[in-house]
């Protein structure tokens, strides 16, 4: 589904991203892990088509198609969903209205009529009931005087109506507490099925007992440095990266 190859990438012309290589088939849970400045947000961005950053080299293909010109809009539609670390407050939209607003501009590229409003209204009513979100939620304005949970539920409540083919988690997990972290986790693993596939990017093991990835990838300085399975993560917990730095040394 996604294939990267040799990606180096900058921002405001510092180098960030240094030759990496992945590859995700449908299906898989992906954990990225690294210590603070590896890359990792860097990485879901250059994978959205934020505009902020410059690839320099190497190609990013989504099933089977290269995506490095398209904008983060047109990759969206292609089904790739990026859940911000940070949710940007959008005071006068309400919920509903951005999320039918998203729906049907995503309908439109891909050549069909809007969703009838008795079709959205059901779908909406079933993915707030499927995440515990309270309906007043949804006419509330986005993200505006949302806590931190909320901010996060709600993200995960776009990419469930959305239905992305590939969907990026850019450390969900900051600033949740235990119950909201598992309300954020129960939800996307509702949401996964054999035909899409979740990036995670955390700085915690914790998140993985709730998101059980397939492959556990470390970032450090612009390169996955080790790939592994979940019990990389529980290593890294309890030896931290030093011991991953000594290696390449």
């Amino acid at each position: 589904m996604l294939k990267i190859n040799d990606l180096h990438a900058s921002v405001e012309d510092k180098d960030i991203l240094k030759g990496i290589n992945l590859e995700v088939k449908p299906g898989e849970v992906h954990a990225i892990m690294g210590p603070n400045g590896s890359g990792k947000s860097t990485l879901a961005s250059v994978i959205a088509g934020k505009e902020d950053y410059e690839v320099q080299k190497g190609s990013i293909s989504f099933n089977g198609e290269a995506i490095e010109e398209l904008d983060a809009e047109e990759r969206a539609h292609k089904g790739i969903f990026l859940s911000f670390q940070y949710p940007v407050e959008i005071p006068g939209v309400s919920v509903t209205n951005f999320i039918k607003t998203a729906i049907n501009e995503s309908r439109k590229a891909q050549g069909l009529e809007e969703m009838p409003a008795k079709d959205m209204l059901k779908l909406i009513r079933e993915k707030a009931d499927l995440l515990e979100i309270d309906r007043n939620f949804l006419s509330r304005s986005l993200n505006e005087g949302f806590s931190g949970g909320e901010k996060k539920r709600n993200e995960i409540f776009q990419m469930a109506m959305l239905d992305p083919k590939l969907a990026i988690l850019d450390e969900t997990d900051s600033g949740l507490d235990i119950d909201a972290l598992r309300i954020v986790a129960n939800g996307v693993n509702k949401l996964k099925s054999k035909d899409n596939s979740v990036i995670v990017i955390t700085h915690y093991q914790r998140l993985l007992d709730y998101i059980v990835p397939d492959y556990v990838h470390v970032l450090y300085k612009g390169k996955i440095v080790k790939s592994g399975t979940k019990e990389l993560a529980h290593e890294l917990e309890a030896k931290g990266y030093d011991w991953i730095k000594q290696e390449l040394v």
